[in-house]
């Protein structure tokens, strides 16, 4: 899991360190890695040389906020307790560590009086100390912490799980035991590792709720936007829900150089395709440590992302190494050109989008998880596509059906090629195959939301990847997959993807071209066909379109029926519309 800082700020004797303290053992009685920074501490050995004054005040926190960041960087969550009385103070914190959850501690004056065992409020309050902050010195209220806690009104162990349940809300801890049941095997298989972990050992989960979620959509509304096109858009919502485990963000410059040229984070973690957010001149005077709204196409705000890093690439050289060509025909390379030069990486917060919703045209992680526990499946295949399924299609999963618990149909539902079928006519016809040819039992629908690259075989990975996130333990991979206008070879996915399938930790199915035989009288393939390829129905993808649109149903032998009236309605009501 990633660290975070967590700065604790309120008067003295607020109850920062006492509540910090218990954090700390929770922390560690669940094996998270944690340090703390108290003032008083720290001023016994990194700041003694410096006084309280403005400019001591604020080395102090310059010094802090260094060694919070190199914890937080290193995997460590670092509790910070210091009155740190100014905004301008808590925000240079904030941006120098960058994985930051403020905390506001407070008590009543009244109540700080009575718990000062030194009598020091005493004595500000009747003069005798001078600039002591909450009495004769300012403390400025934070506007929009992540957490208040009143410590008056909770006792400490209260606190500390309010501070525990934030850090499990915001995917820095594993979620609370106290979930219902199928949320509890979920978290379990996803995040403990004790039946099938997300791919990097950890089920991310970027997505803000409650009060962090309308505090940081109230913030949002005043920082800088950021448009993001399509597929950042796409990329943006599955890495929130946890479906790019384990990316917490875009990608900076480390991983996305070792992403490019080995299909390698920077710790090693097996991964296949830059995600990337790119951006023009407009956005020149963003620099590292702000933080930025995220905008779709309408200006909507989305997420926010503090930008840790700031580069350029060398669009031809990421163009053959990813999608194995630089020509501008290829969709994929033709986007990547169309890019701004300029890349800003970071982590994100998932605020409103789509992919977060859950539930209808697509389930979370999480949620396909719970699913899977409730049905008791154990072995589960996942099978990927764009396209309205026909009876090849269909085959394919009912095959694997025969030795496994279940199967997910996991169509795409973001952004595709402009001549692929609608994702709402293709749902429509989804739903009618399995409600008329698959037992209700054995199969889930749910879209995944994701935005078509065609970088073939290094697809074919990004693919088993999230389904490994999603909690699927086979991926069927028939021919070229991801593959657009012969570009890869016709088993070059197949390959690619079987042969890392051990370390993806998911059992890839590989298929041949499956048809119709009219001498068979069923489906069929190479390896069980012995006739002659003209008792064999098949058709491409442009011929089917071509006869759905002009209202012709293909032959029952390629399609169901029930579906190609569907797809056929749905062309005919988009001419119409």
């Amino acid at each position: 899991m990633s660290g975070v800082t967590v700065w604790f700020t309120g008067l003295s004797a607020s109850g920062k360190t006492t509540i910090s303290l218990r954090v700390a053992e929770l922390l560690r009685d669940a094996g998270v890695r944690v340090e703390r920074l108290d003032g008083d501490i720290v001023r016994q050995g990194l700041t003694r040389d410096l006084g309280f004054s403005a400019d001591d005040r604020r080395k102090n926190i310059e010094r802090s906020s260094f060694v919070a960041k190199l914890l937080t960087r290193n995997g460590v969550v670092c509790l910070a307790a210091f009155i740190s009385p100014f905004e301008e103070l808590r925000d240079m914190a904030r941006r120098e560590v960058g994985e930051f959850l403020e905390i506001y501690v407070t008590a009543p004056l009244e109540v700080l009086v009575e718990r000062d065992t030194k009598g020091l409020y005493r004595k500000a309050l009747a003069g005798e100390i001078q600039n002591f902050t909450g009495v004769n010195d300012p403390f400025e209220v934070p506007k929009n912490p992540d957490l208040v806690l009143e410590t008056d009104k909770h006792t400490v162990d209260e606190c500390a799980q309010a501070v525990m349940g934030l850090l499990a809300e915001r995917g820095y801890i594993a979620r609370p035991a106290q979930e219902s049941a199928p949320a509890q095997v979920a978290a379990s298989r996803a995040e403990t590792g004790d039946d099938l972990p997300a791919h990097g050992g950890h089920l991310v989960d970027r997505q803000l709720r409650g009060r962090a979620l309308e505090d940081a959509v109230e913030r949002a509304k005043s920082l800088p936007k950021v448009a993001l096109d399509e597929r950042a858009y796409w990329d943006l919502g599955l890495v929130g829900i946890g479906a790019l485990s384990p990316l917490e963000g875009f990608m900076r410059r480390p991983d996305y150089e070792t992403v490019v040229e080995a299909m390698r984070l920077t710790d090693g973690t097996l991964w296949p395709l830059p995600v990337t957010l790119a951006v023009g001149p407009e956005h020149a005077s963003l620099s590292e440590g702000a933080e930025v709204a995220l905008t779709d196409a309408q200006g909507r705000i989305v997420g926010v992302m503090r930008i840790h890093d700031r580069f350029t690439r060398d669009k031809r050289k990421e163009a053959q190494l990813v999608y194995g060509t630089t020509e501008e025909a290829h969709p994929g390379v033709a986007q990547l050109y169309a890019q701004g030069d300029t890349l800003l990486g970071g982590p994100i917060w998932l605020l409103d989008h789509p992919a977060a919703q859950g539930g209808g045209l697509a389930l979370t992680p999480r949620e396909v998880r719970s699913a899977f526990a409730e049905r008791g499946w154990r072995t589960v295949v996942a099978f990927q596509t764009r396209n309205a399924l026909h009876r090849a299609h269909e085959y394919m999963i009912k095959v694997a059906l025969e030795t496994l618990d279940g199967a997910i149909l996991h169509p795409l539902v973001g952004a595709t090629k402009s001549d692929d079928v609608p994702a709402e006519i293709r749902m429509r016809s989804y739903e009618t195959l399995l409600s008329h040819y698959f037992p209700a039992d054995r199969i889930l629908l749910s879209g995944f939301p994701a935005a078509m690259r065609y970088a073939g075989p290094r697809e074919a990975v990004f693919h088993a990847i999230a389904r490994r996130n999603y909690g699927c333990t086979h991926f069927i991979v028939g021919r070229d997959h991801a593959g657009v206008g012969g570009y890869y070879g016709t088993y070059a996915a197949q390959e690619l993807v079987s042969s890392l399938q051990d370390e993806i930790g998911i059992e890839v199915l590989r298929f041949e071209n499956a048809f119709y035989c009219n001498a068979c009288k069923g489906m069929a393939t190479e390896k069980t066909c012995p006739h002659d390829p003209a008792e064999r129905i098949s058709l491409s993808g442009t011929k089917v379109r071509g006869m759905l649109q002009a209202g012709e149903l293909p032959p029952g032998e390629f399609m169901r029926p029930e579906v190609a009236v569907v797809l056929a309605d749905g062309y005919r009501n988009m001419v119409a519309d």
